[in-house]
């Protein structure tokens, strides 16, 4: 049974970050921002989701592993650092970095605060 919820948790996170993946192509073209707005809002609910109290080990488990996993994208972050780097974008590729870092961490600890 946790795997079909799992499946639908993935699918509506994985639907999601290809809209939000779309609307940044069109709005900044040859950037990477949407993929990490997408990892900082990722984080904020993952921080948000796992301080939440009341939550059942299955609904938990279905947003952070399949809501959280389906719609965050480390792997495609990855791509688009290199891409940067390979382009000798090195201004963007730092600030992209540590942008990413820096306010996934952020969104993390709010998640937290916020789900407290």
């Amino acid at each position: 049974m946790i795997w079909s919820w799992l499946a639908v948790g993935a699918g509506i996170g994985s639907v999601l970050r290809y809209g939000v993946t779309t609307l940044g192509k069109s709005l900044w073209p040859g950037r990477p921002w949407a993929t990490m707005i997408i990892n900082v809002l990722g984080a904020f609910a993952a921080g948000l989701f796992s301080s939440l109290t009341g939550l059942s080990p299955l609904v938990q488990t279905v947003l952070l592993t399949g809501l959280c996993g389906g719609f965050t994208t480390f792997s495609t972050f990855t791509v688009d650092m290199v891409i940067q780097l390979r382009n000798r974008q090195w201004t963007w590729a730092l600030v992209y970095e540590i942008g990413s870092v820096v306010l996934g961490l952020t969104a993390v600890w709010l998640g937290m605060l916020v789900g407290a």
